[in-house]
């Protein structure tokens, strides 16, 4: 890191957030702490003395601290780092980063739309134990990674926010995803509740493409504290256990020979591997300053933990079906589709995606991120639709069209793909391409005739007939459609008495240079 250090917040001091506390602390960067419990933040002020306080927004609304470490209960990450990345703070959140997928998936994606740091909290990819196995795996010292086996077993403590599966399996599931490079296919979980309602003790299977299978044993209701991860190579086995104060990690050479047709074990004593002595999480906090500074992406960033997800909810999703394998969804499958929707593959569709009661969505379309198509919506074969864009009821967007990011298209609004189209006559050879450029309005019953462009944030009004190309911001009327004005990126008409138009709603300044309209500052750099 360099010689100007982050100041970051801790939102939440108690069971492990004082760890968080402690090495931010140490690390010189700790700003101030924020918690619920009155006694957590007069312990904070005694030991650190450091600035405290209950009120959140107090740490959001403050410019000097542009980053945030929560380590609040886990149903509280998502909105708590929801709220961070919209104030534009860099994030590191405990894991789980959230307790569904498609929060992870909202978080990842406003992360990177915002350009901020999301780093969750996969201690285990720090530990030098772990860091060493990655080496040997990557070298070939193991030779070919035939299956992994974990346990993270305790009398510990109990919680009711969340079941075994979430508690304690982030931890190997994340490990064993960062050693093997790849995330399960398919998984199956088993599990049992022994003291309430809720999971206390799981093992699942996780199928990985590659042939790998990998155990994980999971218990809050043990009789003894065990935390194993062990590899089994065909050249070599390996085990780190996190519990031995010495030799944590353990190499062994058990060799199998073949006797009279049969396989005879010959075990090897095992050779211990020397690690480094560093805290994972010292390592864990350095590294999120260090990516807070350089703005690199973290090890353990919110892709890597959105993956965690996926499977923490295949797990759950086996677990209900009592033990049967589940597939794990891809991230693309991640959107919503009513029963009645009719969905045609191959086709991609982003996710957040809602699509409503009886439209059709044709093979070979993409869908970007975030879309709306509401009921009686046809998207046909080959369309491309950006994100955000918003399709009302009854519009049929047709081969030909494509749609920028952030479109709005009205109510029953018409595309059409040929020019003169007669019912006996087939003319798939003669479509022409229909673009609609980002933040454009389609007003409701409009109609935009084939080979046309609308260019960006133009405003097409209820019922106009397009019928030639339309110029960026430009507002469009009647039948056929003619422009009668100019519209802010808002939506707000400008007004055009001068040559300087500045919108009277979100107050940004427009300019018309050889009759094109175009925003000041972007106007000012072409001159």
């Amino acid at each position: 890191m360099g010689t100007s250090i982050p100041q970051i917040a801790v939102i939440g001091s108690g069971y492990w957030g004082k760890n968080l506390v402690r090495n931010f602390h140490a690390l010189g960067a700790l700003a101030c702490v924020c918690d619920v419990s009155k006694e957590a933040l007069e312990q904070a002020a005694k030991e650190y003395g450091i600035r405290t306080t209950q009120d959140i927004e107090e740490i959001l609304q403050d410019d000097s601290i542009p980053a945030v470490v929560i380590a609040a209960p886990a149903a509280q990450h998502f909105d708590l780092a929801r709220k961070a990345l919209l104030r534009d703070k860099d994030v590191f959140v405990e894991k789980p980063l959230a307790l569904h997928a498609i929060e992870g998936r909202e978080l990842v994606e406003l992360a990177e739309a915002r350009r901020r740091i999301l780093q969750v909290g996969h201690i285990l990819e720090f530990h030098p134990a772990i860091s060493e196995l990655k080496r040997l795996i990557t070298e070939g010292k193991l030779g070919r990674i035939q299956y992994i086996y974990s346990s993270r077993l305790n009398l510990g403590k109990l919680r009711t926010e969340e079941n075994i599966l979430w508690s304690f399996a982030p931890h190997d599931i994340s490990a064993i995803l960062f050693l093997l490079g790849e995330a399960p296919t398919r998984v199956a979980s088993h599990g049992g509740s022994y003291l309430s309602p809720i999971v206390d003790t799981t093992l699942s299977t996780l199928d990985f493409a590659s042939g790998v299978k990998a155990h994980i044993f999971v218990s809050w209701l043990h009789p003894f504290k065990e935390q194993k991860l062990a590899i089994i190579g065909s050249e070599k086995m390996a085990v780190f256990d996190d519990v031995q104060s010495e030799h944590k990690l353990m190499l062994y050479s058990h060799r199998i020979n073949w006797v009279d047709r049969k396989p005879i074990a010959e075990k090897d004593g095992g050779q211990p591997i020397a690690i480094a002595p560093d805290e994972p999480l010292r390592l864990e906090c350095e590294h999120f300053l260090d990516c807070v500074q350089t703005r690199k992406d973290p090890r353990s960033n919110g892709e890597s933990a959105l993956r965690v997800l996926e499977v923490l909810e295949g797990c759950e999703r086996s677990l209900r079906k009592k033990g049967t394998p589940v597939e794990v969804q891809a991230r693309k499958m991640h959107y919503f589709a009513h029963p009645t929707a009719v969905i045609d593959e191959p086709c991609e569709i982003g996710a957040d995606t809602k699509i409503w009661h009886f439209s059709h969505v044709m093979a070979e379309s993409k869908l970007g991120r975030g879309c709306n198509l509401g009921q009686n919506v046809v998207v046909s074969p080959g369309v491309r639709i950006g994100n955000n864009v918003k399709v009302q009821n009854n519009v049929s967007i047709y081969t030909g069209v494509e749609l920028e990011d952030d479109v709005f298209c009205g109510p029953s609004m018409v595309f059409t793909n040929v020019i003169n189209p007669r019912s006996h006559v087939v003319r798939r050879h003669e479509y022409q391409k229909t673009l609609v450029k980002r933040g454009a309005t389609l007003g409701a019953n409009s109609t935009i005739v084939c080979g046309t462009t609308i260019g960006r944030y133009a405003f097409i009004a209820a019922g106009a007939v397009v019928t030639h190309d339309i110029p960026d911001y430009a507002l469009v009327m009647g039948v056929p459609g003619k422009q009668v004005g100019w519209m802010c990126a808002c939506g707000v008409r400008l007004d055009d008495e001068t040559s300087t138009m500045k919108c009277s709603a979100c107050g940004k300044e427009y300019a018309m240079e050889d009759g094109a309209c175009r925003e000041a500052e972007v106007a000012a750099a072409i001159s």
